[in-house]
């Protein structure tokens, strides 16, 4: 058998929110979308979809919007990651530091959606970058 991945569905409270955050903030493109139910985003190759869960899963804390989960997801980027991560504080997103590991070939810092979704932007090292 030989998979293929080409869709990841994050179940989320607010639809309307993240649609915003991942098209007018990270940029990704609308590909669908059915009222505050449903979307589907295109990033790169792959697609994410975000789907209104179901209102007995929802929480009853005071922040309804954020909670945990294991999941991330990780971006490519081709351009300066310094100068993305600049622009993603710029909008307020909740994103750390740059990092690297020893024997990594990739820059990388993660960040948080409205929701607490974590998500990662990672950049190829050249040979000859430093950061």
């Amino acid at each position: 058998m030989h998979l293929h991945l080409d869709t990841i569905i994050l179940f989320v409270q607010d639809v309307d929110n993240l649609k915003h955050f991942y098209a007018d903030v990270l940029g990704l493109d609308i590909v669908e979308e059915d009222s505050s139910v449903w979307v589907l985003l295109r990033a790169g190759n792959a697609h994410l979809g975000l789907h209104k869960i179901g209102e007995q899963y929802l929480s009853e804390t005071e922040d309804r919007h954020k909670f945990e989960n294991n999941t991330k997801i990780v971006f490519d980027i081709e351009h300066n990651i310094r100068e993305a991560r600049q622009l993603l504080i710029d909008k307020n997103v909740l994103i750390g530091a740059i990092k690297t590991f020893h024997n990594y070939d990739y820059w990388l810092c993660d960040g948080e959606d409205p929701e607490g979704n974590v998500f990662q932007i990672r950049q190829r090292k050249n040979p000859t970058q430093t950061n």
